[in-house]
């Protein structure tokens, strides 16, 4: 039984991502994605209190990705300035592989510059405060660690660097440049990381 619930809930999630890239979060109702998985629309609240629920669930995935992929890195006795660079490659690809995450990811990074908060209601806008903190929160420890190590200059404050990784995707995504998705990425973070880079003599402000 355990079995048959795991399956069941991984068809939801699978069909949700399918029907999220093809139609968009907003424009695909629980019906469209219950259809696509073969099952009842009452199986989908076995497994998620609403459609909202279930995007947090796939953005999990996400999170699990970066945490894995930087330990494999602490591991192997990388660099504050490599992790930064596994992170930022782990996100862009998962940012290119599902799509439909992008808006959302982008919306996320508005509201907190301009200080609103999150909209209550409608579940086909999903909390902006809950989409993507993670990911700068993952970015903002690595750089604090990589200023006390001495390998980030630590003349500019760690938050301000930290925004600065958040914003290539937003770059990345407008980006009218023949480069795919993870190239434009993958560019912009070397250029970053040769910034930030602390270098012998340099002033500490």
């Amino acid at each position: 039984r355990e079995r048959k619930k795991l399956q069941s809930r991984k068809m939801i999630l699978e069909a949700a991502i399918s029907e999220f890239s093809k139609k968009g979060y907003k424009e695909t109702s629980v019906a469209d994605i219950m259809a696509t998985a073969d099952l009842g629309i009452g199986t989908f609240y076995n497994y998620f209190a609403s459609k909202e629920e279930l995007l947090f669930s796939l953005l999990g995935r996400l999170g699990e990705t970066i945490r894995i992929a930087l330990a494999e890195a602490r591991a192997a006795e990388r660099s504050s300035l490599e992790l930064l660079e596994v992170g930022a490659r782990v996100t862009a690809k998962f940012l290119d592989e599902n799509r439909f995450v992008m808006p959302l990811f982008l919306s996320a990074s508005q509201h907190k510059a301009q200080g609103m908060p999150p909209q209550e209601g409608a579940e086909d806008k999903p909390h902006p405060s809950r989409m993507a903190p993670q990911v700068k929160r993952v970015f903002t420890e690595i750089i604090r660690e990589g200023q006390e190590a001495g390998e980030i200059r630590s003349d500019v404050p760690v938050d301000l660097i930290a925004e600065m990784f958040h914003s290539l995707y937003q770059a990345a995504a407008f980006s009218q440049l023949k480069l795919s998705f993870q190239e434009n990425i993958a560019l912009k973070t070397r250029l970053l990381l040769d910034g930030i880079r602390r270098r012998d003599g340099q002033s500490e402000g």
